[in-house]
């Protein structure tokens, strides 16, 4: 999308050659004969630079400058000053103007001028939006995390986003590779064109290729109408190739073709289209051995890995675990109605310690399955999958035992570690003694015996030892 600029200067001769000169230059160019009719302007417009006359009648240059960056004191504001008028071009500047020319001024003087203006400003948008997204130090869209691996990625998002480049994104099942692609289409110049995700493992061989370019009516058994495909239904927007290892070689090829020409024939058809799509790329396989067995081409390769995306899987990036789990918590919390304001500290412990094999989309499940069973306002450890538990209480330290020369008394041995790990149970569980039951892998009814047989039924962990919830 060309940047556009705002002219302002009485003279009809100066705005006239401005905007020829400029709009052949490529920018979208907006012209006004005075302040007033320029503050319109700029409220409907928002350009991106004002090139303005100092001395015109009604509002002054000045006054316009003063006005537009008190609506966006990013926008450079070039002030025009008449021949050796130095005050002039003085305090233009003291008011914050980017730079003057004196007239009459020179036009390559003026297009490096503009086009430093227009860098500079590029690059505090991007720096704000950059120091934006650090500061919450939390999310991007719907990405969230703190790690330095997801900050990379935050950062390398809104670098590539503007950009016409293709990208690739490896990564495991669950890790967000979708909601990375959606954040890069929304941080470019296509977000209001269409976003298009194709799961290209989820459509038969057979239909793929007519799903992708589309097809003509009669072309082939069951094709009672024209058909437009995704790639067309994506013209100027975003295509996202989800599982992009999945596609057979012989639409692989075809695919190739497309991103070499940006032209596609829809199956029986012999006309061509000129479609303007960019394609985001993403695959849980090693896309490189998959070359070398001959299920992926090459070419086809090189050109989908423009930019290289890697997402870590979750047990890469614990410390983004708690931001998940609140975010997930309150989301479903919200969806479902129910006032859930924390997680318990055991069903943190639990959250944390856990691998993940199904990564994001996995803790989104559980956190989903806590949130529908849980009847209290605090997310406990009573709902999770026993899974979780059992993974929990395989963590709970052994005590190393040492056998003195003199001996031991193996009973009074035994008994004492019985009672720290029951006394570490009911502290992870925060007193709940259901909880601390299942953490030791012995029903409650156990656990009652053996606090009364260790004389622990009178002690105070963590309060009361509540019995389960």
């Amino acid at each position: 999308m060309a940047e556009c600029l705002l002219i302002v200067d009485d003279e009809p001769s100066i705005r006239e050659f401005l905007e020829i000169m400029l709009s052949h230059d490529g920018y979208e160019v907006r012209t006004a004969a005075t302040g007033e009719e320029a503050i319109k302007l700029y409220r409907q417009h928002e350009p991106d630079l004002v090139l303005t006359d100092v001395k015109m009648p009604g509002m002054s240059g000045l006054d316009l400058l003063r006005q537009i960056h008190s609506i966006d004191p990013s926008v450079p504001v070039i002030a025009i000053t008449a021949y050796a008028s130095a005050d002039d071009a003085l305090r233009a500047v003291k008011e914050g103007a980017y730079d003057y020319v004196s007239k009459p001024f020179e036009i390559d003087d003026l297009r490096i001028i503009i086009r430093n203006a227009l860098e500079m400003r590029r690059l505090r948008k991007e720096n704000t939006d950059l120091r934006r997204c650090v500061d919450s130090g939390r999310r991007f869209g719907e990405i969230i995390g703190v790690s330095p691996a997801m900050e990379e990625i935050f950062t390398l998002i809104y670098r590539i986003a503007p950009s016409r480049a293709n990208v690739l994104i490896i990564g495991e099942s669950g890790t967000g590779k979708e909601l990375i692609a959606k954040a890069i289409h929304a941080n470019s110049p296509r977000k209001s064109y269409p976003f298009v995700a194709v799961n290209c493992s989820a459509i038969p061989e057979s239909l793929l290729e007519s799903e992708l370019f589309g097809h003509m009516k009669g072309s082939f058994t069951g094709a009672v109408t024209d058909k437009r495909g995704l790639l067309e239904t994506a013209h100027m927007g975003t295509v996202f190739l989800d599982e992009v290892g999945e596609i057979p070689v012989a639409t692989q090829a075809k695919l190739l073709r497309f991103l070499q020409e940006r032209e596609l024939r829809r199956v029986g058809d012999t006309d061509q289209k000129t479609i303007d799509v960019r394609i985001i790329a993403a695959t849980n396989k090693h896309l490189e051995r998959e070359m070398e067995l001959g299920n992926f081409r090459e070419d086809l390769y090189y050109r989908l890995n423009v930019i290289r995306i890697r997402v870590p899987p979750l047990r890469e990036r614990e410390e983004d675990i708690p931001l998940l789990v609140d975010h997930f918590m309150r989301k479903f919390a919200s969806e479902q109605g129910k006032r859930i304001v924390r997680v318990s500290s055991l069903a943190a412990q639990v959250l944390c310690n856990y691998h993940y094999p199904g990564n994001v989309r996995e803790l989104e499940n559980i956190v989903e399955r806590c949130v529908t069973l849980e009847q209290s306002d605090q997310l406990t450890a009573e709902n999770l999958p026993p899974k979780l538990i059992e993974v929990c209480r395989r963590s709970i330290p052994a005590y190393e035992i040492d056998i003195p020369p003199e001996g031991i008394d193996l009973n009074e041995a035994l008994e004492s570690m019985e009672r720290k790990l029951i006394i570490r149970a009911l502290d992870l569980a925060e007193g709940n003694r259901g909880r601390a039951a299942q953490l030791l892998g012995i029903t409650l009814r156990s656990l009652r015996y053996r606090l009364v047989k260790l004389d622990m039924d009178q002690e105070d962990h963590h309060g009361d030892a509540a019995e389960a919830n």
